[in-house]
């Protein structure tokens, strides 16, 4: 069989078993492409694959005006002068993680007629070298974010700290799905929990993850 083919039917099979373990009925998955060639994208969509994530805005153009009916999503962290190129291309953005990127998402969609919908990044370890916002800080910038007319929150992302044993993380999932469980702020959906790679997704989704994002357990190692 096909590598690629094998790898994906893998993956899709530990979904739906730790979606079962957790009373989960539609768990979606992101490929994650980063460094990816175009060609093996193709490939992925011929083996049923429609999502796909990238983190780097200049590597993500190309592919995404390959492959426009694809779903993309953009998953790194973006500055607010790249918000333009965003817009328009990508139907999620999960990295909102401060004020002035979401006034600068906000106010080029309002000027183009969109709306855009993003995820809030949250720093659920507190690691400094990590974006994303304080959960204490959550409660004030979502009622902030509810007023802003074009943003439209879907709900939380978090990428937590990285451990060989996926058991290890498995408190800050559940403290991620505590926290997306608590809010209920007029104007934001709460309808996506965003958490877990190729390591650590069947702990996520376990605990409440309905939307994982898969790169290397796809499509190989990076190199």
């Amino acid at each position: 069989m096909n590598k690629l083919r094998a790898n994906i039917e893998a993956v899709r099979a530990s979904l739906l078993w730790a979606a079962g373990k957790s009373g989960q009925d539609n768990v979606r998955l992101i490929a994650v492409t980063k460094t990816v060639p175009a060609a093996v994208i193709g490939e992925a969509m011929q083996f049923g694959l429609t999502s796909f994530g990238e983190n780097r805005l200049q590597e993500a153009l190309p592919k995404v005006e390959m492959y426009p009916d694809a779903d993309w999503h953009f998953i790194g962290r973006l500055q607010t002068n790249k918000v333009k190129d965003v817009i328009g291309r990508f139907n999620l953005i999960h990295s909102l993680d401060r004020w002035k990127l979401a006034e600068a998402l906000n106010g080029h969609a309002e000027n183009l007629g969109k709306k855009v919908s993003v995820l809030v990044q949250v720093n659920i370890a507190g690691e400094a070298q990590k974006g994303g916002m304080a959960p204490a800080e959550l409660q004030d910038f979502l009622c902030d974010t509810s007023t802003l007319s074009s943003l439209c929150v879907e709900g939380l992302m978090t990428v937590p700290p990285y451990e060989e044993d996926a058991e290890k993380v498995r408190p800050y999932f559940r403290e991620m799905n505590r926290l997306f469980r608590s809010f209920s702020i007029p104007g934001i959906k709460m309808n996506i929990l965003s958490m877990g790679m190729s390591h650590d997704f069947t702990v996520a989704v376990e605990e409440g993850a309905n939307l994982v994002r898969i790169g290397s357990a796809i499509f190989g190692e990076r190199v």
